[in-house]
């Protein structure tokens, strides 16, 4: 079967690799759709980061090069020795995260904080951007047939914002502002208006991408016309209850935390690429706190509830779908340059 691997920074290639079978407590996925991560495009041009290189990954036993890709659905066409809970043809999705069970993380629950944490995806075991996966039956949710394979592949993603938000101290009636606009602030956004957000304000550099936030209800700040900090103080008379921080650039940061009021909260949802400065004082003085979140845990089935309502809308945030074979130029390098992007989705099947 095809797909695409990790060889090294801006070194993706679509190879032949031998097709999976569903082992023992296995279902083997034919994917419909895979969405191209923020975190996919870290590893494309400043990796490895979750890839491991140079010494296997200590639950999947990999190394680079590893199959990419772990926003994805697909249907069941295998079931394994011992899986119960599933059956060949169930429309479904994937928790791709990987956790040993047995460090002190795992046994209070925290599987996402795993000491040995990785991702499918990244640290092996597969990927989205392939014909077939085979993955462990925990893994896998089912999707009602109400959900298109595209809204689907929006499940792992909006986990990520859901999850977010579950995590901060926000409440209903709160005033949040999200620090840009990508798909995963976006997502941010549709998570607090489902979490009840009385106002959601989203800085965002890119027109279009601001633009898209106005459209899913957020009040968008150019933070190239205006001191972002003093405009989100003066509306909010005092500064946001919550503040998220989803672009991983060090001086948004700073602006995340000064945005925040007085006993706010500062979310970090971004994986940054390099250290980020701040001054201790500007959280001291106002007792100000900042939590960090990676990944998710417990929200899948919250979330497919959510887009059953009409949340995390595919049509809204799809931007642009290609095939495999294209999936470098038409897809990691198109979302480095093109900011109207949100989400690329990429069908594995050939056609």
């Amino acid at each position: 079967m095809q797909a695409l691997r990790w060889h090294g920074v801006k070194d993706l290639r679509v190879d032949t690799v031998e097709a999976p079978t569903a082992h023992k407590g296995q279902v083997k996925i034919r994917i419909e759709a895979c969405g191209i991560c923020g975190s996919d495009l870290h590893e494309y041009v400043a990796g490895p980061i979750f890839i491991p290189e140079g010494a296997p990954h200590p639950l999947t036993k990999e190394q680079a090069p590893i199959v990419m890709g772990h926003e994805f659905s697909g249907q069941i066409v295998e079931v394994g020795e011992g899986v119960s809970r599933l059956q060949v043809g169930d429309r479904v999705v994937v928790e791709p995260v990987f956790s040993c069970g047995q460090c002190p993380n795992c046994k209070q629950g925290k599987y996402n904080l795993c000491e040995k944490m990785g991702f499918l995806g990244l640290a092996g075991g597969g990927g989205g951007f392939s014909e077939y996966v085979a993955v462990d039956e925990h893994m896998v949710h089912r999707i009602p047939d109400s959900l298109s394979y595209e809204q689907g592949a929006l499940v792992e993603p909006s986990a990520v914002a859901l999850y977010a938000v579950r995590s901060s101290q926000f409440k209903v009636g709160d005033r949040a502002v999200v620090f840009g606009t990508g798909p995963i602030g976006l997502l941010v956004i549709e998570a607090l208006k489902a979490s009840g957000a009385s106002q959601i304000y989203a800085v965002e550099l890119s027109e279009e991408r601001r633009s898209k936030a106005e459209e899913l209800g957020a009040i968008g700040l150019n933070p190239a016309k205006l001191n972002v900090v003093e405009e989100i103080h003066r509306l909010t008379g005092g500064g946001a209850d919550v503040s998220f921080e989803v672009t991983g650039v060090p001086v948004v940061l700073n602006q995340a935390i000064q945005s925040a009021k007085t006993s706010g909260q500062i979310m970090i949802v971004s994986i940054f690429e390099r250290e980020a400065s701040l001054h201790p004082n500007q959280i001291v003085f106002q007792e100000k706190n900042i939590t960090g979140v990676i990944g998710y845990r417990n929200v899948f089935p919250a979330v497919i509830s959510l887009m059953q309502q009409g949340y995390f809308p595919a049509e809204k945030l799809v931007t642009k779908r290609i095939a495999l074979a294209d999936v470098v130029e038409e897809g990691f390098e198109q979302l480095l340059k093109e900011k109207n992007q949100i989400k690329i989705l990429v069908s594995p099947q050939p056609k």
